[in-house]
């Protein structure tokens, strides 16, 4: 029953976890344990079985999330046989689509966390932190230029999500597009490895 009752505990961690960073990116930080914890289908008063604080899960979900990048990443390093440049320049092109842009649950933590971790302190901002330097660094081809490709693309996407429903929102994710890959013009793009909290 011990091992039954720690497996289902960690099931509950997790699914706290993942909730929280979906949530967070679609809704901010200021989301409530409350709310969170009926989203994950788990009563209020087990939260603090769990973590320690609200700022503990957020660095916990921050952290989930750009685990979510990485992966897919990964991935398409994987379906471009090890070609970086390929898998570069197809992650560009997903990160700046209307698809990308309408799925802030599934998508960027740079993007969706950045308000919030520019008002925040502790854990959260530290992981922030380093995930926001590892995407950089997977981005660059030579010196400081992933740095450059990715405020352009995170300034990109911000602005195309605060201008939604409006031509300028499709034009910003055009002109970013084709500044970094050369390539313009709106086209259906996969988005699924966002979807997981992923892609950049």
């Amino acid at each position: 029953m011990g091992r039954v009752s720690q497996a289902q505990a960690q099931e509950n961690r997790r699914r706290v976890v993942e909730t929280a960073s979906r949530l967070f990116r679609e809704q901010g930080t200021h989301v409530s344990v409350a709310d969170l914890m009926k989203a994950a289908g788990l009563t209020h008063g087990g939260f603090y079985k769990q973590f320690a604080s609200k700022e503990a899960l957020i660095g916990e979900a921050t952290a989930h999330a750009f685990q979510g990048l990485t992966q897919s990443r990964d991935a398409g390093l994987e379906q471009h046989e090890g070609q970086r440049e390929a898998a570069r320049q197809e992650l560009i092109d997903v990160y700046l689509s209307a698809e990308h842009r309408d799925n802030m649950a599934g998508g960027c933590p740079t993007a969706a966390l950045a308000a919030d971790m520019a008002r925040g302190q502790g854990g959260g901002r530290r992981v922030y932190t380093e995930g926001v330097t590892d995407f950089a660094d997977w981005l660059a081809t030579e010196g400081p230029d992933g740095i450059t490709r990715l405020c352009t693309m995170v300034g990109a996407l911000v602005l195309a999500r605060a201008t939604k429903g409006s031509p300028l929102s499709d034009e910003i994710l055009d002109a970013a597009r084709e500044a970094l890959t050369g390539a313009g013009g709106p086209e259906s793009r996969a988005v699924d490895g966002l979807e997981s909290g992923a892609a950049g």
